[in-house]
């Protein structure tokens, strides 16, 4: 395979193998998936039905949200991926709106996901493989833009309220077979607890983030992943912390 191929809007460096988590498979699809990042794929055949309208009070729900949300600046937490089979990673999310965000993946996995504001880069230290994706053209692009709008190609088909608990079903607004994607809540207060995707197959990848809260800034060299073939160590901030 050539070493610049470029496939789906991602530039690749390196085929991705599967990684050994827990004793079961993740790969970087799982990876990508599981933090919202997959890039859909194809184009749906015949016009997409026009979404459910939502009640005045769920409207007032989604604004509330969208504000929590547009205030979520800087903040980190542990989180913890299950995929379809029911395979676990865990690991640290550090977000830094607007534009950033990183995933590390704990050991045995070698992953780790960053966006820098421009791109998305997916790095496995094990493998020394780099992917980079447009920010733009993946799904956290909406979540990390500096203001969120749920009215732009994004459509909340759903408000649910379950026990102190609340999720935002959204899709595509313009290819609802490209999955969708729900955000859960604790409604008091009001706090992002994690994600839920499912994708155009059916597929179903969970992440829960545990102990997210507000946490001190970054130097933005933490969000830039370098190419792990052309580095001792991906990054010194990982041997700091």
């Amino acid at each position: 395979m050539p070493e610049n191929e470029k496939s789906s809007g991602a530039h690749r460096l390196e085929s991705a193998k599967p990684t050994e988590v827990r004793g079961m498979k993740t790969n970087r699809r799982d990876a990508l998936i599981g933090l919202a990042l997959a890039i859909a794929a194809g184009s749906a055949s015949g016009q997409t039905p026009a979404p459910p309208v939502l009640s005045a009070d769920d409207q007032r729900t989604v604004a509330t949200v969208v504000s929590y949300l547009q205030g979520l600046t800087t903040a980190s937490g542990r989180f913890v991926q299950t995929n379809a089979r029911g395979a676990q990673a865990d690991g640290v999310f550090y977000l830094q709106r607007p534009g950033r965000a990183r995933f590390d993946y704990d050991p045995p996995s070698g992953l780790v996901i960053a966006s820098d504001g421009r791109v998305v880069s997916v790095v496995d230290r094990r493998l020394k493989t780099i992917h980079v994706y447009p920010l733009s053209a993946t799904p956290l692009g909406l979540f990390l833009a500096r203001d969120i709008r749920l009215d732009r190609g994004v459509v909340v088909t759903k408000v649910i309220r379950n026990q102190g608990n609340l999720s935002l079903i959204a899709q595509d607004g313009r290819n609802a077979s490209r999955g969708h994607i729900g955000l859960t809540f604790s409604e008091t207060p009001l706090a992002l607890t994690g994600w839920t995707l499912t994708d155009q197959r059916g597929g179903v990848v969970t992440v829960r983030l545990d102990g997210f809260k507000r946490s001190e800034p970054h130097d933005p060299g933490f969000f830039k992943l370098s190419d792990p073939r052309s580095t001792s160590d991906l990054d010194s901030s990982l041997r700091d912390r």
